[in-house]
């Protein structure tokens, strides 16, 4: 008989491949201008981006300040699973507990 791999070990499995694809393959991605800012350029208006209240926060235009533009858009992927996955998790509980709160007050037949 075969034994699957408990939930949690699937989890962990997840969570360690979304983690090394979002800083790993990130790591490679184009360097090109996305599909805006190649219409912008186009045009003739990219000369009138300015920018927005956040611009000098962490990882504003995947910057994180490290000096290096590739290793700093692999740090921005994995940041963005880890908000990502705390949302998803912050959700999931809240959904969890209402479900149960409701659950318990049903009246029983």
């Amino acid at each position: 008989m075969t034994r699957r791999p408990s939930t949690r070990a699937v989890a962990w499995g997840v969570l360690v491949v979304s983690l090394l694809l979002a800083g790993v393959v990130s790591f490679y991605a184009a360097s090109t201008p996305d599909g805006l800012t190649k219409v912008s350029e186009d045009q003739g208006f990219a000369d009138t981006e300015t920018d927005h209240a956040t611009a000098d926060s962490p990882l504003a235009g995947y910057d994180a300040g490290l000096g290096n533009e590739r290793l700093s858009g692999g740090l921005a992927g994995v940041v963005g699973v880890l908000v990502v996955l705390a949302l998803g998790s912050g959700v999931t509980l809240l959904v969890r507990r209402t479900a149960s709160e409701t659950d318990d007050t049903a009246p029983r037949a």
